[in-house]
């Protein structure tokens, strides 16, 4: 299967519903302020304005890719789009006063919820159109220029929110959907239904319920205190839940995720390093959009802007590590990239003390190459390691796991902050609120460590090879 015309058009399509999909983790951070003072926000509700959105989508990924396969997979894309410009609308729509909060963290919700019908079957969608041989190509496309507006978002954020609103942040989505649909349309990719049995009612509630309860614990944790009662009774019972989830899906012929896939050593070792490197990199691009503005004093569009070298680097590497990928393997990009991060990411922490953007510059750049090598070389190797009517649960499975990474790393690290702040007294000074952002920083950094041991330990030095491995899963 020799990529064409088609099969580019086919990638263009899915690039931009998961840049949308991307942008909208982040985009939110710069205009948090803005949204603060006119809705107003509480300091925990600015967090699940972020939190509701990559909560839901954790939660409700794996639904996504199974219904993607009942549905078909454009079909279910396509619902996903609507809902998620709509649901976008109503964000933009947020009254201010006492409603405020409560509109705009449902709304990001449903976004979320748009969100997880797109995302499985758009990467399963371009795995099956492109050859074994292309596939590092196309899925660095894919990825790189996702991650690109992950962290771009900001500086879309900030001109939108300076310039004119942060409204059109969110109704800026609404135009973008559309055009993902004439896309689609053009590009007519095949709308591949595959049976299986039925989605049950018990599992999407157990699956919904312990990841919203052990996300919920971690989040308020800071102001609960992790040793009350809430918390330890509110974690148990996400814990619990997520087990009785687990443990049911074993014993299920067709699972609503097929926990089973992590039996393969190499699919196993993708998806810890890609959920590992999310927990970081989510909550750095939030608090380094707030470090920016609230202790640089940085306006929305200059903190936007603060983020480019982060944003570059990781678009220039990004095609480096899919091409990496085609000739090597998943090993060797992804072990140095994960090593060149972490540096990175050590030496952002470092500087962030001295109040001064020129001392991060180095450490965003670094952070930026190394995490361009490990995107796409991780998300193709995983995909490509399955039978190809495996592949909307597997890259279901790859975002539950990487949006539950991130959704835990805003609330830990998001957690480890507010608490430093508030262990000071009174109001934080920007010395000291500098100095919780660092040990955020910090903690991040150590998580890019454990991924790269993960991935030392995991991740295979055969590849996958020139023929399509559809017959059946490699071990």
């Amino acid at each position: 299967m020799q990529a064409s015309r088609h099969s580019w058009l086919v990638l263009v399509a899915m690039t931009g519903s998961l840049s949308m999909v991307m942008l909208d983790q982040t985009v939110v951070s710069v205009a948090l302020p803005a949204m603060t003072r006119e809705l107003p926000l509480t300091p925990t509700g600015q967090q699940w304005v972020v939190n509701a959105y990559v909560l839901a989508m954790a939660a409700l990924v794996a639904l996504g890719g199974k219904l993607g396969d009942r549905w078909g997979g454009v079909t279910a894309f396509r619902a996903g789009v609507t809902v998620f410009f709509l649901a976008s609308l109503a964000c933009g729509l947020a009254p201010a006063g006492e409603l405020g909060e409560p509109w705009l963290i449902a709304a990001r919700a449903v976004q979320g919820a748009g969100a997880a019908l797109m995302m499985p079957v758009s990467a399963a969608i371009v795995t099956d159109t492109f050859a074994p041989g292309d596939r590092g190509r196309a899925m660095a496309i894919y990825v790189g220029i996702g991650q690109v507006f992950l962290a771009v978002g900001p500086l879309i954020g900030g001109v939108l929110t300076e310039s004119v609103s942060w409204r059109l942040v969110f109704w800026l989505n609404v135009p973008v959907g559309l055009a993902a649909l004439a896309l689609v349309h053009l590009a007519r990719p095949a709308d591949v239904r595959r049976p299986g049995g039925s989605v049950r009612a018990t599992s999407v509630a157990l699956l919904v319920g312990g990841v919203g309860a052990s996300v919920l614990a971690v989040q308020q944790a800071s102001r609960w205190g992790w040793g009350a009662p809430a918390t330890l009774l509110t974690l148990g019972a996400g814990l619990a839940l997520t087990a009785w989830f687990v443990r049911r899906q074993l014993r299920e012929e067709v699972p609503l995720v097929d926990v089973r896939l992590f039996a393969g050593r190499a699919f196993l070792g993708d998806v810890a390093v890609l959920g590992l490197v999310q927990f970081g990199l989510l909550a750095v691009v939030l608090y380094a959009s707030l470090y920016q503005q609230d202790l640089l004093g940085l306006s929305p569009i200059a903190a936007g802007a603060g983020v480019l070298p982060l944003v570059l680097s990781l678009a220039v590497a990004a095609q480096l590590g899919g091409r990496w990928y085609d000739r090597a393997g998943v090993r060797a990009p992804v072990l140095t990239g994960l090593a060149v991060s972490a540096v990175g990411l050590a030496a952002w922490a470092v500087s962030l003390p001295a109040l001064t953007y020129g001392l991060q510059v180095p450490g965003m750049v670094l952070t930026g190459l190394g995490l361009g090598l490990v995107m796409s070389p991780t998300n193709t190797d995983a995909l490509g390691r399955v039978a190809a009517d495996e592949r909307s649960q597997a890259s279901g499975l790859v975002q539950t796991v990487r949006q539950l990474g991130g959704t835990l790393g805003v609330a830990v690290i998001g957690a480890v902050v507010l608490g430093l702040e508030a262990a000071g007294t009174g109001s934080p000074s920007p010395q000291g609120a500098a100095d919780a952002i660092t040990v955020g920083f910090a903690c991040a950094a150590a998580v890019f460590v454990l991924a790269f041991g993960a991935g030392l330990r995991l991740l295979p030095r055969a590849r996958v090879g020139g023929t399509d491995p559809s017959p059946a899963p490699v071990p």
